[in-house]
């Protein structure tokens, strides 16, 4: 009778602890939910680099359900002044990868706290948060891609561009000369300087960044060297050819003209009279007779040029 009593007092007692676990199992399925079987996304870390910010995790794989993650994000405005509020990423709501752009939302620089939430639709995880903050200025910057350009005499630079945050330093020297000149710009074509002929010049760059007050380091030096002087180009002949060809067609007329002017006064010079030798009227009548023939000397009329008058004139006088 009383191992009775015992039996059944055991049974009453294994029946209201079972009945308490059972109530206590389905009171925390029923806070839960079916969301607690989802796992939450794990190795949630951060990739930045020149300024772009990736958020990354582990993929939750279901069997034959397609998992969809969310990614919110807390900065010190919501931390301190909205009541540790979240707020959701639009472009990173339901996507199906594992990786998040959150470079537009990372605009201060202080510091951020990020979580991501899996979902399939029937089942939703608990959020996976990053441990530790994340602050922009921490992110890693590279020297930009560049080129050296040798234009003829002037040294240029064509640099990558890298978007409007990005300004770039750029320091050039002769090759040989310890001299360095640097450069500020923000465009990704500068002008240089003008180099010296034949001359060898290089160049490298890094970037700088203004928002963060952080520069990269700088990158391999490229060399190039200018035109030489001692090998003038096709068009340079081109030009001279037609120049010379310009000057002769001009002046071999002139130079023909002058030279017959210089052999003609020279053989066949004209003489020209003084005013007082110049005889008032042009044609001239003189009676020549021979002294021998005096008498049988007849009267003759010549009309001879003034040149002639003046010769007989100074035999005549002499």
């Amino acid at each position: 009778m009383q191992s009775t009593v015992l039996h059944n007092s055991f049974t009453f007692f294994f029946l209201v602890c079972s009945y308490r676990f059972l109530f206590f199992v389905s009171f925390l399925l029923g806070l839960l939910g079916e969301d607690a079987s989802l796992p939450a996304p794990q190795n949630i870390s951060i990739l930045s680099t020149n300024m772009k910010h990736f958020l990354m995790w582990s993929p939750v794989t279901v069997q034959g359900e397609t998992v969809r993650y969310s990614v919110e994000f807390q900065g010190e405005y919501e931390r301190e002044y909205a009541n540790e509020s979240w707020i959701p990423i639009c472009e990173c709501s339901l996507i199906t990868v594992t990786a998040c752009n959150i470079t537009e939302d990372i605009s201060a620089t202080v510091a951020y706290n990020l979580r991501v939430r899996a979902d399939t639709g029937a089942q939703r995880s608990e959020w996976g948060t990053l441990k530790g903050f994340f602050i922009r200025n921490t992110t890693f910057l590279t020297p930009p891609l560049m080129k050296a350009v040798a234009d003829g005499y002037h040294l240029l630079v064509e640099l990558e561009d890298m978007g409007p945050a990005f300004q770039f330093c750029v320091l050039y020297w002769e090759k040989g000369q310890e001299s360095r000149k640097m450069v500020k710009e923000i465009s990704s074509t500068i002008h240089l300087a003008t180099m010296e002929a034949a001359a060898e010049y290089c160049v490298k760059a890094q970037t700088y960044v203004e928002t963060i007050n952080r520069r990269s380091s700088f990158s391999q030096p490229q060399c190039v060297r200018a035109q030489g002087n001692s090998q003038p180009s096709c068009i340079f002949h081109v030009l001279l050819s037609f120049a010379g060809f310009a000057v002769a067609a001009l002046t071999l007329p002139f130079l023909a003209w002058k030279t017959r002017r210089i052999f003609q006064d020279s053989c066949c010079p004209i003489a020209v009279l003084p005013e007082t030798l110049k005889v008032p009227e042009s044609p001239t009548q003189l009676i020549l007779c021979g002294r021998e023939e005096a008498e049988q000397c007849d009267l003759m009329v010549h009309v001879i040029p003034s040149e002639e008058v003046l010769c007989l004139w100074i035999q005549e006088t002499l």
